[in-house]
């Protein structure tokens, strides 16, 4: 069925008059066109969310259009305004992808869709019982990472924090058991990543929110120790920076200046990070200053110096001393006006770009913890392309900016008790198994994905809920080495499964390579030779465990030919006239997977010859036997024990 939005009722009049004058608000802001689009989004969304709310109680629709305003304040295109506004209309429309589709185009849809699959991850903030602290910050990492890796427009993680803040906002009158689930979302996964997008003020309001709901006294203590509300300490700033201009262009120095008001949730991880008391901050208020150049950099701290007395140990030269990411800067921290304490940070353009968009990106400077080059190439990314938006006119060049090709060899998905397993692109349920626990991977016998029964083969996809199904016994399968089949895509992995054979086959092993053995010292003529101390020239301390190596190929002929002969010289090169009169005779035998040099017996149940097509089949008591391909016997035995069938052919 063609779904169109002319099968909606139209919004009711409280709605009508919510949207125009949410619309009236954007005015200059987007185009003609563009508003008309966002004018159908809102009329369509509104006959769908009446009478539903948003978490704190709300009107679902003021809560979309207040998502919506983040997002055009961010100067985002009217695409991903549309998106938040239609963002919950999966939950009422089976068809949604069609009728979204019919209805506003395939951009818009898409975006709409990649907002649902990223609901069906959440929420985040149900995370398992991990005592291990690291292990637990890695856990919440890899949540992050894989939000980022399982989208493929990165507009789709911007519209996410956009509704997350607006649930924030929406929730400062709820009852605690309320806000507690958004406020753990908000500071472990989405301020994080509003930090590493550069999207500083969803990031502080997101802080700030979350640690007001989280730890409320706290907030409260921190909030009244403060010696001015919010907006003194702005004004405060903004006489800071009238003050110091003046300063500034009486010695002639260029510099734009900005104040930089600490938030609560910011001045509470300083005293945790530094175990101080608020008393000893001396950053609570902050100026920036850029000027042209380095010289103009100690100029410019002359004249703030000369201004204030500087606070004694509180001056670093990042610019003669950076730090080992790269940063530059000089910071320090006076007594201004009125007797209280001020930071001032002073640098050029070209530092601050660079600590913006460089190594020293202001996320990692705060995160204080390394990443992989691949995510520092999508962060330095993402951040350029924010910063090119209001530079970019075409939506459509817009579009192709935002699209996210990057992190597309990771695949992150959850156990059933909801820890994230990081795993390769194009991983299995085999491979999952095996990055739980060797066991479990040797026991593997089947897998549920989401609940849902699928072969070994699959392939594993971002936020997918995958369970193991285990046998009692370990017993791997030999087809999981085969690359052609594609069960395994982990290495190591595969070495996990070529050491459990190598392991439950030692005997068969060592039988195979005292054949092996044997035959090659009777051709050298070398048969006394004390086999121990062979061993041990091999580097073995056991008989056994040589043999074993022979069994199993770990030994090239030509290492084996080598080392006989260095125990055994003289009767090594008696035989040597031996050895080259047989390579002069005709070639006759059998040549088994490629080797000349194993030992061998015919089958008396189907007495193979010559040129009939033959196989080996590896006996546990007597070394490997030759039969036709056609023997019955043989094919049973591929069909009950095909692991120990072996390539072979006459020569």
């Amino acid at each position: 069925m063609v779904f169109t939005q002319h099968a909606l009722p139209p919004p009711s009049g409280q709605d009508s008059a919510d949207i125009q004058r949410w619309l009236d608000g954007l005015s200059g802001r987007f185009a003609a066109d563009e508003l008309a689009v966002l004018r159908q989004a809102c009329e369509f969304a509104a006959p769908l969310y009446q009478n539903h709310n948003d978490r704190a109680g709300g009107p679902l629709l003021r809560h979309a259009l207040g998502a919506a305003t983040i997002l055009a304040g961010l100067h985002l295109d009217h695409e991903s305004v549309a998106a938040a506004i239609l963002h919950a209309t999966p939950d009422f429309l089976p068809d949604h992808v069609e009728a979204l589709t019919t209805t506003f185009g395939a951009g818009i849809a898409e975006l709409v869709e990649g907002i649902f699959r990223v609901e069906q991850i959440t929420p985040f903030s149900e995370l398992p019982e991990l005592p291990d602290k690291n292990a637990a910050a890695q856990h919440v990492e890899n949540l992050r990472m894989m939000l980022l890796a399982m989208v493929s427009d990165i507009r789709v993680v911007l519209i996410k924090l956009a509704e997350r803040t607006q649930t924030l906002r929406s929730l400062t009158h709820a009852a605690p058991e309320a806000q507690r689930p958004v406020a753990l979302e908000a500071r472990n996964i989405f301020a994080p990543l509003a930090n590493r997008l550069g999207v500083w003020q969803i990031k502080w309001e997101m802080e700030d929110l979350a640690l007001r709901f989280l730890e409320p006294a706290l907030y409260k203590q921190v909030a009244g120790l403060l010696d001015a509300r919010r907006v003194d300490r702005e004004k405060y700033i903004e006489e800071v920076i009238s003050t110091l201009r003046r300063a500034l262009a009486q010695e002639g120095i260029e510099a734009e200046l900005s104040g930089r008001p600490k938030h609560i949730s910011s001045i509470v991880a300083k005293m945790r990070r530094k175990q101080i008391e608020f008393s000893e901050l001396y950053d609570v208020r902050a100026v920036r200053l850029l000027v042209n150049d380095t010289q103009n950099c100690y100029a410019a701290l002359s004249v703030v110096h000369a201004m204030w007395p500087p606070i004694e140990k509180e001056f670093d030269d990042y610019i003669a001393n950076p730090k080992p990411n790269g940063y530059r800067s000089l910071h320090t921290a006076v007594t201004g006006p009125n007797g209280l304490a001020l930071e001032v940070q002073i640098r050029t353009r070209d530092m601050h770009h660079d600590s913006e968009l460089g190594v020293a990106a202001h996320w990692r400077y705060k995160e204080n913890k390394q990443s992989q080059a691949k995510v520092d190439e999508k962060i330095a990314w993402l951040r350029q392309i924010l910063a090119w938006k209001a530079d970019l006119a075409d939506s459509g060049e817009l579009k192709e900016q935002f699209r996210n090709e990057l992190l597309q060899d990771r695949v992150y998905v959850f156990t059933p008790l909801g820890k994230v397993i990081d795993l390769q692109q194009g991983a299995t349920p085999v491979d999952f198994a095996y990055a739980l626990h060797t066991d479990i991977g040797h026991r593997t016998r089947g897998a549920k994905v989401d609940g849902l029964i699928v072969p070994l083969k699959y392939k594993l996809q971002n936020g997918q809920r995958v369970e193991i199904l285990t046998a009692k016994q370990p017993s791997p399968s030999r087809d999981w080495l085969r690359p052609q089949l594609g069960y395994l895509k982990s290495a190591r992995a595969r070495a996990k499964v070529r050491h459990w054979f190598k392991t439950q086959n030692l005997d068969e092993s060592i039988a195979q390579g005292r054949a092996i053995l044997e035959r090659e010292l009777h051709r050298l003529g070398a048969v006394a030779v004390n086999q121990e101390k062979l061993a041990h020239r091999l580097q073995f301390p056991k008989l056994d465990d040589l043999l074993a190596a022979l069994g199993q190929n770990d030994i090239t002929a030509r290492k084996l030919g080598n080392a006989i002969r260095e125990e055994a010289p003289a009767k090594a090169e008696t035989a040597a006239p031996a050895r080259r009169a047989q390579r002069r005779l005709p070639p006759t035998g059998v040549l088994i997977e490629g080797e000349s040099t194993l030992v061998y017996k015919l089958a008396r149940c189907c007495q193979p010859q010559k040129p009939a097509a033959i196989a080996g089949y590896i006996t546990r008591a007597s070394g490997i036997t030759i039969h036709r391909q056609d023997c019955p016997f043989l094919l049973r035995l591929k069909a009950e024990k095909g692991d120990r069938i072996l390539s072979a052919e006459w020569v």
